[in-house]
């Protein structure tokens, strides 16, 4: 006998088990959230085997734990081929109990923290209040100072900073940069700095150990930005469908990439807000937070306006652009923008420098200088903090470059 809940899934057969009266409000949660049919369905289906399982086993629904879904799933799949959605399915299921109180909340695990684990979070907590520090950059920094900090300085009963001297800061330097790139090198000496002088700060040593770290050997504007052709720009945008609404989406992003030089994270935390209609501008979110206001050419409104009238999800969120999958809501990370780029030049056939997003920004200062640009415009436009960041576009246009050069004397006549 077939059971029809909320006439949006039909099951082969009425629900039994503690989750049985609940399987409707659980239906009408996931379809809000915009879960295409099918989804939908393998849902609501895993939960109602879920609960018959649980009856089997005389599991009332207060007593449903956290431990109950990886046994469950052990047990079937002894008997189905399991699904690569299933666990995240039936941690769903368990968050919208635990959201309507039916079970209770999840026990936070319980563990002792270490002295190096709370030495890092006091220094995170000075990086973000005192230094107020980029949330991408702090990662970066406590990565370093926790090798650095168990490497030299944890002793059993607590964290010695006061018996750190300069051979320790350069031995370890010396130890740990031959294995990192250029970059990733001069942000170990950045973090290590900045971790001494915080250290000396709060008075945990007395010596100025900054200045004992050493400099990583650096030749400025050695490497040329690699940027994707203008052709290459073209035939991309070209290739996208814009008659899908991922298309549509998808569409916008790489003109706000290509004729503007948004970074990922600027794409991503559009919010329908920051555009200004009436004036022709938009309201971007800069590295360190700062706000800018850039011009909104008629392209890229055309195109955000066609996303938004035809292709963007019902959804209460903020965000300009939303993913195109249940659940409904905005990019969770820059890695997303960069798998949107990545996979739009593999369908379009593209074989670019990169297949990141940093690319755009860097053809267009590119061409911008080609047409006459100065730096300080296009670091304007790009969002630079500091000109010597602009300065190596400088090396970028070499036709340019050769109209100043002298002629050879005793050259070809």
């Amino acid at each position: 006998m077939k059971y029809k809940i909320n006439n949006k899934v039909v099951l082969s057969r009425v629900p039994e088990g503690p989750l049985a009266d609940h399987l409707g409000s659980f239906t009408e949660c996931i379809s809000e959230q915009g879960y295409a049919a099918s989804s939908l369905w393998q849902r609501v289906h895993l939960a109602a085997c879920f609960s018959k399982w649980l009856a089997e086993r005389d599991v009332d629904l207060r007593s449903i734990s956290s431990e109950h879904p990886a046994l469950y799933l052990r047990y079937r799949g002894q008997r189905l081929r399991p699904t690569r959605s299933d666990v995240a399915a039936l941690r769903h299921l368990l968050d919208f109990l635990r959201h309507e109180s039916l079970i209770p909340a999840a026990k936070e695990p319980t563990c002792r923290i270490t002295p190096v684990e709370r030495c890092l979070h006091k220094y995170e907590r000075y990086l973000r209040q005192e230094r107020a520090l980029a949330n991408a950059t702090i990662p970066n920094y406590l990565r370093f100072i926790q090798s650095f900090l168990s490497d030299r300085c944890f002793i059993k009963g607590g964290v010695r900073l006061g018996r750190l001297r300069p051979h320790d800061i350069v031995s370890f330097v010396e130890r740990e940069a031959p294995h990192l790139s250029l970059k990733r090198a001069k942000l170990l000496t950045t973090a290590l700095r900045s971790f001494l002088q915080y250290a000396r700060y709060r008075g945990d040593i007395r010596l100025d150990l900054a200045a004992a770290v050493p400099t990583v050997a650096n030749w400025s504007m050695t490497s040329i930005p690699r940027a994707i052709a203008p052709a290459q720009v073209d035939q991309l945008l070209a290739s996208i469908d814009r008659h899908s609404a991922i298309g549509q989406r998808d569409y916008a992003i790489l003109l706000l990439l290509a004729r503007l030089g948004l970074r990922s994270s600027e794409v991503l935390l559009l919010e329908l807000d920051d555009i200004d209609w009436e004036a022709g501008r938009f309201s971007t979110r800069r590295k360190g937070g700062k706000r800018t206001e850039l011009p909104l050419p008629k392209e890229v409104g055309k195109a955000i306006t066609e996303y938004l009238r035809y292709g963007r999800p019902v959804s209460d969120s903020r965000r300009l652009f939303l993913r195109g999958k249940a659940p409904i809501r905005g990019f969770l990370g820059q890695s997303a923008i960069s798998s949107l780029v990545r996979h739009a030049l593999k369908r379009a056939g593209i074989t670019a420098p990169t297949n990141g997003a940093h690319q755009f920004r860097h053809a267009l200062a590119t061409q911008m200088l080609r047409h006459g640009a100065s730096l300080t415009e296009i670091g304007e436009l790009l969002g630079h903090r500091r000109p010597q960041t602009t300065k190596i576009y400088a090396k970028v246009d070499q036709d340019a470059l050769r109209l100043l050069a002298l002629p050879w004397p005793g050259g070809v006549q």
